[in-house]
């Protein structure tokens, strides 16, 4: 264990008051040196181990013997230990495991993606007429043509993003443009933005559809309008016009 909590009124404590009423900041020392031991071991250590390693003589073995009758120590066993640090080494433990698990997860996750979109499906060209490809290639561009943010949005940075809503800053307002901004870029557990989670995305028409809402609740005369209400869900409302200097929203 790396660190351990320690709080900067200990010396309030009253059986810590004690021990340095009695033996002074040498008690003190000779406790809270205890206890890195103990922490660094992350387990009880046999007693006279740690007092070898502590260098605990005849003066100091007074000491001890006061802090076993306070109960700031314990000896059970034959090895010593502290019980709030014990439980401390658990849930940080619990804790540890708990990251690593996550952690292993998330890079599953992560190279599954990968695995995705660097796949390549190989076979034999299809023997077609060129008339034929030239005829579905217009097709395609009459009826539907991606655009480069349907293809790449899942992959966008937080800065692409607001460099994908600013180029909008003519259609709609900044003040709508940086709730919208607010909202979709809150990410989930796996560090993924809002807007990344959704299957298809097409930045202007899901403008075009907030400000619809916009209009809908001004209508229907509710202060609630889904600017504010999915600004506040972001927990960022009320520092919207700070943001807008920030993400260059002028």
């Amino acid at each position: 264990m790396k660190y351990f909590l320690h709080d900067t009124s200990a010396m309030e404590d009253e059986k810590i008051s004690k021990l340095f009423v009695k033996f002074g900041y040498e008690g003190v020392g000779l406790f809270y040196a205890t206890l890195e031991k103990l922490a660094k071991q992350e387990k009880p250590i046999e007693v006279n181990v740690l007092k070898f390693q502590l260098k605990v003589g005849k003066r100091l073995e007074k000491c001890w013997k006061f802090m076993e009758e306070i109960g700031i120590i314990n000896t059970s066993n034959g090895e010593t230990f502290n019980k709030q640090l014990l439980n401390f080494s658990e849930k940080y433990k619990i804790k540890k495991e708990k990251n690593t698990e996550r952690i292993s997860e998330w890079r599953k996750n992560q190279q599954v993606t990968e695995n995705v979109t660097r796949y390549e499906h190989i076979c034999n060209a299809p023997k077609v007429k060129e008339s034929k490809v030239n005829e579905s290639k217009s097709n395609i561009d009459i009826k539907g043509d991606k655009s480069p943010t349907q293809k790449s949005f899942k992959n966008f940075s937080e800065k692409e993003f607001i460099e994908e809503i600013k180029k909008y800053e003519k259609d709609f307002s900044s003040h709508m443009l940086n709730n919208f901004f607010l909202y979709w870029k809150e990410r989930s557990a796996a560090g993924k933005m809002k807007f990344q989670l959704e299957k298809t995305w097409e930045t202007k028409l899901r403008l075009e559809k907030w400000k619809s809402n916009d209009l809908k609740f001004s209508k229907n005369g509710n202060n609630k309008t889904p600017s504010a209400t999915h600004g506040k869900s972001s927990g960022a409302y009320e520092l919207a016009e700070q943001l807008r200097e920030e993400l260059g929203f002028n």
